[in-house]
């Protein structure tokens, strides 16, 4: 299985910025639909946001418009700007393939906090 490395994440006020990455060491991703997922503590991975291997993206409602979803194919990277950041945002997130479920291989994910 492809494994994959987050980082990026970090403290942020709420309104405030930031672009965590997802790199895929030795594996070539650019035939997959690369996804973003998020968990919040007591709650359900959810996808945050997925992108096609031609640069196609849709995003969760409630991430829509602050959000944006971005591959470097070349680089075997993807990224998640993430604007206007709001506390319900703090989560671990994760990148994977779109559609894994908790029995595929996951990185270790990136610590997102919004606080003031």
């Amino acid at each position: 299985q492809v494994q994959f490395v987050e980082s990026g994440g970090g403290l942020e006020q709420p309104g405030g910025s930031l672009r965590p990455s997802c790199k895929a060491p030795g594996s070539k991703i650019s035939r997959y639909i690369m996804s973003w997922y998020r968990q919040a503590p007591g709650k359900e991975r959810e996808v945050v946001a997925y992108i096609t291997g031609s640069g196609g993206a849709n995003y969760l409602n409630s991430t829509n418009g602050r959000f944006t979803i971005s591959r470097d194919n070349a680089k075997n990277t993807v990224y998640l700007q993430m604007n206007d950041l709001k506390p319900e945002d703090t989560a671990v997130y994760y990148c994977n393939q779109l559609g894994r479920g908790p029995g595929a291989s996951w990185g270790q994910g990136t610590q997102v906090t919004v606080s003031s």
